[in-house]
């Protein structure tokens, strides 16, 4: 054996132990690598855990590390901020051991509620002093732990986020913040239960009996003694609580809504009528006598009573609050719709009924004037005193203008025409009644207290005659119209009929009254004497000219034969005919308004024709009724002649159709002919 080869072989085998060795050892390193990361990988969260642990047990070892003087004195800082901070905390658990009695209904016991919200408001009247001191304590502590290195930075970054956000919430002042809005619930309920107490003893004054004007002793209930002290009660809380402007607008609403509740049944509805709305002060003179009546129940009932329960109710408040709280009643209620109703009668165009409409309101207000200045003469009324100043202002300026005024319009009404029928201007008649009433007990006192007044503004002394003189200048401008409109007829007889009918009206109508017993019994005798004169020019000139033509002057019976008779008596008669014909055609559509002077006038023309007239048929109608055209001649029978006569001068709204005579051979309801004989006109 080579051996070389041998060794080569020794050689070898050496070589692959070595190798396997080797792959062994890499094998276990390996396995360890591995057994080494695994053990790694575990370790990792727990290094990580311990990681973030290390600065809490920093913290925790710091003190140890602190300071032993700062480490001394910490224990003290601490103590002064824990002390205030636990008895804030001890009142807040106070409070909420508050918040079921008082989320409970104030009217199952208000005195216990009342004080269990007194108790709430102590409670947080505490938690507002105290908690700014206990905060100022644990910052002033937060501080020392800063500034020594004594606590953890996180942990006091966190301490000053919170007590910032404290900080904040007690200087916006919101107590909401401190009790979780229970004091707000807790008050809304009493601004409820304060409505409802009004609501439930707030009732309108019944309306339907007696009548208005008898309800002088009527005033509404006052709303019982325990009501008004439960309402003061609530007041006080409410007031304590800057509440009381709500509790004026929920008394002011409940309070005026009944006031309206108790006028609607008066029907006010006229109150919002505008001057475009009525065409004349005649379609509204009703509205203004209800509206005075209306008044004077509306302040010495409704207002009167308001007037009276504020006092009581805001009386420990003060003046100004009760009134304050009366003014917005008044305004609201309606007061105002009042003062504006009189202010559109003022605006209303001027005639001679509005003076006396404006001295029903002057009246109706002075007569409330006392009233007024108690009830509404506060600061608090301004608007109310300002409206009323207003209106008796227009009132008094519009009364004396129109009253100054009169004397002028009569004398302007004497360029018009006179009444074509004879009948009396409407002027006349309304100018002496107007006067009548304004020197007459209910108006001459305040048509003379407004003269006063309006004299005293202008700075002129009134005179005590100035009334009167200015009624008698004004009458004594109605007789110049009544002589100015009498030449201005073209038919005297008419003229006559129309001195007749006005100087007889101004007798009639002024004797007795305060404007007769002004111009005195002479003047109202000359009226009656002038009555009498026209009267007498009057049938002179008319119907005393009818028997004329019936003369029997030549009419001796049969003499010169019996037809020249009939034809002479038929000329008579035709010419009787057509005087009376015309003269009635003409009468027919004149006036004489007063009955007793349109009687006594139809009276006289019956006697002055009438009897002439029958004598003249029953001596001359035989011959003419055998004629064939007698109808043309005997033209009215007796009675139809007498009826036509009778119905002259009536006024157009009482006639009731033709009395004209029925012709010959007509028959009236009784059956009887009436053909021209001896008998029928007999």
């Amino acid at each position: 054996m080579d051996p070389s080869g041998i060794g080569n072989d020794c050689k070898n085998e050496f070589c692959i132990d070595n190798l396997i060795a080797a792959r062994k050892s890499l094998k276990l390193s390996l396995e360890k690598s591995k057994t080494l990361g695994l053990a790694l990988e575990k370790a990792g969260p727990r290094l990580e855990e311990i990681n973030q642990r290390l600065p809490s047990l920093e913290a925790a070892v710091r003190p140890i590390r602190a300071d032993k003087d700062a480490l001394v004195a910490v224990g003290g800082h601490i103590n002064r901020a824990v002390g205030p901070a636990a008895a804030v905390l001890k009142v807040f658990d106070a409070v909420h051991g508050l918040e079921k009695s008082l989320l409970s209904d104030p009217r199952n016991d208000l005195p216990g509620y009342l004080s269990v919200l007194k108790r709430l408001e102590e409670a947080l009247k505490f938690l507002g002093d105290n908690c700014g001191l206990a905060i100022q304590w644990l910052e002033d502590i937060i501080e020392y732990l800063e500034d020594n290195r004594v606590a953890d930075g996180r942990y006091l970054l966190n301490m000053k986020t919170y007590l910032k956000g404290l900080r904040e919430l007690q200087n916006d002042g919101e107590r909401v913040h401190l009790d979780g809005g229970l004091l707000d619930a807790a008050l809304d309920k009493l601004e409820n239960e304060f409505r409802r107490l009004l609501m439930e003893h707030s009732v309108p004054l019944p309306m339907s009996s007696p009548p208005l004007g008898e309800q002088a002793c009527i005033a509404p209930s006052p709303l019982p003694v325990t009501v008004i002290q439960k309402l003061q009660a609530i007041l006080g809380r409410l007031i304590a609580n800057n509440r009381l402007e709500k509790c004026i607008a929920i008394y002011v609403e409940v309070r005026s809504s009944n006031v309206r509740a108790s006028l609607k049944a008066l029907d006010l509805d006229y109150l919002e009528i505008s001057v475009s709305e009525f065409n004349d002060m005649q379609s509204i003179e009703g509205y203004i006598g209800q509206w005075g009546k209306h008044l004077e129940f509306a302040v010495k009932h409704l207002f009167e009573a308001e007037f009276k329960l504020c006092n009581d109710v805001f009386e420990r408040i003060g003046l100004d609050v009760w009134m304050v709280c009366f003014a917005k009643i008044a305004a609201q209620a309606g007061i105002l719709a009042f003062l504006q109703f009189g202010k559109t009668i003022t605006e209303s165009k001027k005639e001679p009924i509005k003076l006396l409409k404006l001295l029903d309101i002057f009246a109706s207000l002075n007569k409330l004037r006392l009233d007024f200045n108690r009830l509404f003469g506060g600061a608090a009324c301004i608007e109310i005193q300002n409206l009323t100043r207003d209106l008796i202002k227009r009132v008094i300026d519009g009364a004396a203008e129109i009253f100054w005024e009169i004397f002028v319009q009569v004398e302007l009404q004497r360029q018009s025409p006179p009444p074509q029928d004879g009948s009396i201007p409407k002027l006349v008649s309304t100018i002496t009644d107007y006067c009548n009433k304004l020197l007459g007990d209910d108006y001459r006192p305040i048509l003379t207290q407004v003269l006063v007044i309006h004299q005293s503004w202008k700075h002129k002394k009134f005179q005590e005659m100035i009334l009167v003189n200015e009624v008698s200048k004004i009458i004594k401008a109605v007789d110049l119209n009544l002589d100015t409109w009498m030449k201005a007829y073209g038919d005297t007889t008419l003229s006559c009929l129309f001195a007749m009918n006005c100087h007889w009206h101004l007798y009639k109508d002024l004797k007795g009254t305060k404007v007769g017993e002004l111009m005195g019994d002479s003047w109202l005798k000359e009226h009656v004497e002038y009555k009498e004169y026209y009267s007498a020019v009057f049938f002179k000139g008319s119907w005393a000219k009818l028997p004329v033509h019936l003369s029997r002057e030549g009419l001796i019976m049969f003499s010169g034969g019996r037809a020249s008779a009939r034809d002479l008596v038929k000329k008579r008669l035709k010419t009787f005919n057509e005087a009376f014909d015309e003269m009635y055609r003409k009468q027919s559509g004149w006036v004489i308004p007063e009955r007793d002077l349109r009687e006594k006038t139809c009276q006289l023309i019956v006697q002055t024709v009438l009897p002439v007239y029958r004598s003249y048929m029953q001596t001359y109608g035989p011959l003419v009724e055998q004629d064939a055209s007698s109808s043309k001649y005997a033209k009215y029978t007796v009675q139809g002649l007498e009826q036509m006569l009778l119905s002259l001068f009536l006024p157009r709204r009482e006639r009731y159709g033709s009395f004209k005579g029925r012709p010959t051979g007509s028959k009236i309801d009784n059956g009887v002919d009436l053909r021209r004989t001896a008998s029928a006109v007999a």
